[in-house]
């Protein structure tokens, strides 16, 4: 005689190879992306960690008014 049908195993079995084929398809995804990426290069509005302006790197730990003043912190 047959065994009883296991409903929440094969529930389960069909949900995990879900997720597996998920994963799958996104790790594919990430990596088409990534070829296209590399493939298209640094585009002129990028920047890198090179390449940021002075301005971008200012120190802001002694925040002035727009007319050069420091502000009161009192």
């Amino acid at each position: 005689m047959p065994f009883k049908p296991n409903y929440r195993q094969q529930r389960n079995e069909r949900s995990r190879s879900k997720e597996q084929k998920k994963q799958e398809k996104l790790q594919k995804r990430e990596e088409d992306a990534a070829r296209r990426k590399a493939a298209r290069g640094p585009e002129d509005g990028e920047e890198t960690d090179e390449g940021r302006s002075d301005e971008d790197a200012t120190d802001t730990t002694n925040p002035e008014t727009p007319d050069g003043s420091q502000e009161n912190q009192g």
